[in-house]
């Protein structure tokens, strides 16, 4: 069992290695290159003892480069240069196969490497025609040799320089690809921990004032109960802090409500809220849109839902009675709401703790997101207009 484990071990080891691998220069096939070396200098080089010493030159200068193209790049590419130019002094020896073959295998792998600067491709090859046509003029070859195996190395070389720039293009698509990816994700990311930052924001102050408040209503009521037995007032304050609690439940389902994908328009859930306050206080509001209603972000749309209810808590503490209007405006660049009713006096802002934010914390939340709020009297009337980009 531990030699079948061990066995399957390096199996996905080795097929690991061979997707990873490179298949134009990478560890197999210079594998097959020094193979394929290895038998030209046994059966296919002459026995000239000058051929075959500088071909063992040659061999070991790529084994060089084989060995140390990780460890000492610069000198395993003085190596391989070496092993390129070498074969290159005897390739006009008449029947000798291996030299050329010795030539361009080393000449592929060089210019094919993506590390290899462009001056040092051009300088071997420069220096390999000048090599190659020394060669065969110093051995009597005809004008056809030496016409011949220069243009062999130029093509070879023009052909690798293309596959060359294919596969360095291909690479940094490759990397531009994937740092977009993660570019993307780190923004996805980004964008998510602002939008909890935000409801966390929320509900932190949801919770913090309507706890508070409730808190202050209890301790009171409960210092009425013990110290003054006055069960009237102490009830009062109870139902107070069940109004607070409800109210508080309210707030946060608001700010939950940033989370959900199935949010109702803007529009609808003003209309659900102008038919919730018109029931429970028995009193007219109105609603009336201007305009193509038109998406918001969700932070918009819940910052002016929760700006209408205040106003509307407003208006139905401090003018019981007295009819409201809610107008929402998607003309401009800007969606406006507007809540106005008849007012005797202007009232208090609500951060006394019997409606959670009150009008400051609602400019807040509308500053949030990049809009205005204002309150006030006007022309008798007492108007919120809050503003938010379209």
């Amino acid at each position: 069992m531990t030699l079948v484990t061990g066995l399957r071990r390096w199996t996905r080891r080795g097929v690991r290695l061979l997707r990873a691998d490179d298949p134009e220069t990478g560890w197999l096939i210079r594998i097959v290159i020094s193979v394929l070396l290895v038998w030209a200098l046994l059966y296919l080089t002459p026995a000239d003892a000058v051929v075959r010493t500088v071909l063992v030159a040659s061999l070991a200068c790529w084994f060089l480069f084989v060995a140390g193209d990780v460890r000492w790049p610069r000198l395993a590419r003085a190596g391989l240069a070496l092993a390129t130019l070498l074969p290159a002094t005897i390739a006009g020896v008449p029947e000798n196969a291996s030299a050329p073959l010795f030539l361009y295998a080393a000449l592929f792998t060089f210019v094919l490497l993506p590390r290899t600067p462009m001056w040092a491709i051009l300088a071997l090859t420069g220096a390999v025609i000048a090599v190659l046509l020394t060669g065969f003029w110093l051995a009597g070859r005809g004008a056809t040799a030496m016409l011949t195996q220069p243009t062999l190395v130029i093509i070879l070389v023009l052909f690798n320089l293309h596959r060359r720039e294919y596969r360095l293009r291909a690479e940094q698509t490759a990397l531009l690809l994937e740092q977009t990816s993660r570019t993307q994700q780190a923004q996805a990311r980004a964008a998510a921990l602002d939008e909890r930052a935000r409801i966390a924001r929320e509900l932190h102050d949801v919770l913090a004032h309507s706890l508070g408040a409730l808190g202050v209503q209890l301790e009171v009521a409960e210092a009425q109960l013990t110290e003054r037995g006055d069960v009237p007032a102490a009830a009062a304050r109870i139902r107070r802090a069940r109004r607070l609690a409800v109210d508080g439940l309210v707030e946060a389902r608001s700010a939950v409500a940033a989370l959900r994908a199935d949010v109702p328009p803007l529009s609808q859930a003003l209309g659900d809220l102008v038919a919730g306050h018109r029931a429970d206080h028995t009193t007219t509001v109105t609603l009336r849109t201007e305009g193509s209603p038109r998406g918001l972000p969700s932070g918009a749309e819940v910052s002016l839902l929760r700006t209408a209810r205040e106003a509307l808590t407003n208006a139905a503490r401090h003018a019981p009675g007295a009819p409201v209007a809610v107008v929402l405006d998607y003309r401009g660049p800007t969606v406006r709401l507007t809540v106005h009713n008849p007012a005797p006096a202007p009232p208090r802002p609500v951060g006394d703790g019997a409606g959670g934010y009150g009008l400051t914390g609602a400019r807040e939340r509308i500053a949030l997101v990049g809009g205005t709020l204002e309150a006030g009297v006007v022309d008798g009337a007492w108007r919120v207009t809050a503003e938010v980009p379209a």
